[in-house]
């Protein structure tokens, strides 16, 4: 499938809806657990999903579009939601992903990109360049990794109490 803002959309307006279908009510046993070592629970994925909205996707997306010399991104914190999600319930981050994801949603609408814009180029720190379309893509595919990041965390939770049929249910037997 070609990239397109319109199709993209589909998918970022209908992340933060997912996520709390997903996790709304649950109990702690589903939402704070991981699947061991330094992995993340669903709590700590849906904190890295916030810190995103807030200093991620816009702001890169707004230097890929500037006419400035330096288009730079700046790095991204990939760990940050350990600070930033403290003390917070899921609640309270259901509201805030929903809130910032409208916002940004809001404000790529208002940039009207076109697709000529698609072409320009950018600076990941660690990437090199890189292409707006490509920037937009990942916005969306990070949606959907971490959507199956956490039915992945929580289908790890029964590992052990599904007994043989193990070998049958490969979300069991994914990375960590």
């Amino acid at each position: 499938m070609e990239y397109s803002i319109e199709t993209a959309l589909e998918i970022l307006d209908r992340t933060p809806r997912t996520i709390q279908t997903l996790l709304d009510n649950l109990s702690e046993e589903w939402t704070a657990n991981n699947e061991g070592g330094e992995s993340w629970s669903p709590y700590d994925i849906l904190g890295h999903l916030i810190h995103g909205e807030k200093t991620d996707w816009i702001s890169r997306i707004k230097i890929a579009l500037s006419d400035e010399g330096n288009k730079t991104f700046h790095p991204f914190d990939r760990f940050a939601q350990f600070e930033e999600s403290k003390g917070k319930s899921m609640s309270d981050l259901f509201t805030e992903f929903s809130e910032l994801r409208q916002k940004n949603i809001e404000e790529l609408k208002a940039l009207n990109i076109t697709a000529s814009d698609f072409e320009k180029p950018a600076i990941h720190p660690s990437l090199g360049k890189v292409k707006l379309k490509q920037l937009m893509a990942t916005w969306v595919v990070h949606d959907l990794g971490h959507i199956a990041q956490i039915s992945r965390v929580m289908a790890k939770q029964y590992s052990d109490e599904v007994g043989p049929w193990k070998a049958y249910l490969s979300v069991l037997n994914d990375r960590t």
